[in-house]
């Protein structure tokens, strides 16, 4: 590759700074930026962006690269966060780091990074681009480390976005990115990764939802329709959710809390098997929980998506393909229906767990990652 201007998104994370540096290394004119998303509480113990800029300008030192500081915080408030609390408060649970790199990232970061003169823009994401020849159009690949590809997040970027990406750790193995930053004494190459939503950061979730959402209480209720206790709010629950229910196991003595004498326990219970969330029903604001982790309730045989986007700008014909329906899980087969090109359903041959309203369906050919939409619902 000639010579570029390449504009690095600098967060103050080890794989942002060893993509600064191999970019620096392969003879382009490396800029840093540091993006602000967040400021609502920046004085609180779980916002980190004072120590993360901090990082992010020390890392720019020891390259030798300039470093300016974007405040896309607005942006963010109306592109991603209004959008993250609708589908909060319709009972749905969203991915906003899926809406932040196709809102902030990739559009008013590339916007910017295109007004100083960038050639290209490039981030510390674990996935890749290709260009074929034979279609004319750029490919989004999976990150060479299974473990850390995070493809599924990049899923909404279109043929112009992606003419101008560059993921150059994509290329390797988060040990290798360790090593390279260890080796020219990046002073975050021993930085923990950070978790958790982008502009929420560690902070306990339901903490920090309740600034937003108004809390409405109502029955937990088991598929036999016996109350187990009260929920916060359906906002504040997620399918497949195990944890913070406040519910402990229970004991099967006649007609304890409703049940009939004599009646058959639940499918797969055990008088301290886990509870999960499985159904949310909020016309009747009711928590439906079940006991075992492969109960019915939490599998589904297909799903319905709406807000599809795909990579090469049209649908993937209909057919077989690899598909996720969560950030951290294998790829399973599922079959895509002709469908139009804004919503399409997927069938799946083997059940899949607690596919969740909100989050996002992913298709793969292969390493080649197609596109997607937002699960409406599932069956």
């Amino acid at each position: 590759m000639t010579k570029q201007r390449v504009v690095v998104g600098l967060s103050g994370g080890v794989d942002s700074a060893v993509t600064a540096h191999l970019l620096k290394q392969q003879g382009h004119e490396v800029v840093g930026i540091f993006m602000k998303n967040w400021e609502d509480d920046d004085d609180s113990e779980y916002c980190s962006s004072n120590i993360d800029f901090v990082d992010a300008a020390s890392v720019a030192d020891v390259l030798g690269i300039e470093i300016e500081h974007v405040n896309f915080a607005a942006d963010y408030k109306d592109r991603v966060f209004a959008e993250f609390l609708r589908e909060y408060q319709a009972g749905r649970t969203p991915n906003p780091d899926v809406l932040c790199n196709a809102e902030i990232k990739f559009k008013a970061f590339l916007d910017h990074a295109m007004r100083l003169g960038a050639d290209r823009i490039a981030t510390g994401h674990y996935a890749r681009v290709r260009f074929n020849p034979a279609t004319g159009r750029h490919e989004l690949l999976k990150g060479l480390d299974a473990s850390k590809d995070q493809s599924y997040f990049l899923h909404r970027l279109n043929q112009a976005q992606l003419s101008k990406a560059l993921f150059p750790v994509g290329e390797l193995h988060k040990s290798e990115v360790r090593r390279i930053a260890t080796e020219i004494g990046l002073p975050v190459a021993a930085k923990k990764d950070s978790t958790g939503i982008c502009f929420i950061g560690e902070r306990p979730f339901r903490e920090f939802l309740n600034r937003y959402i108004q809390k409405t209480p109502g029955p937990i209720k088991d598929e036999r329709g016996r109350v187990l206790g009260e929920h916060h709010g359906l906002s504040f629950y997620t399918l497949g959710q195990r944890q913070g229910l406040g519910i402990g196991g229970v004991k099967e003595k006649g007609a304890q809390r409703g049940n009939p004498a004599g009646a058959a326990p639940p499918r797969g219970a055990g008088e301290h098997a886990p509870w999960y969330v499985a159904r949310k029903d909020m016309e009747k604001n009711t928590l439906w929980v079940v006991q075992g982790h492969d109960h019915p309730w939490l599998l589904s045989n297909a799903l319905s998506a709406q807000d599809a986007s795909w990579v090469a700008g049209a649908p993937p014909a209909a057919g077989s393909y690899g598909t996720k329906t969560r950030y951290r899980q294998a790829d399973a087969p599922g079959t895509l229906g002709a469908d139009g090109a804004q919503t399409f359903r997927l069938d799946f041959p083997q059940p899949q767990w607690a596919v969740t309203p909100g989050q996002s369906a992913v298709l793969y050919d292969g390493e080649v990652c197609l596109g997607g939409g937002v699960i409406a619902s599932a069956a």
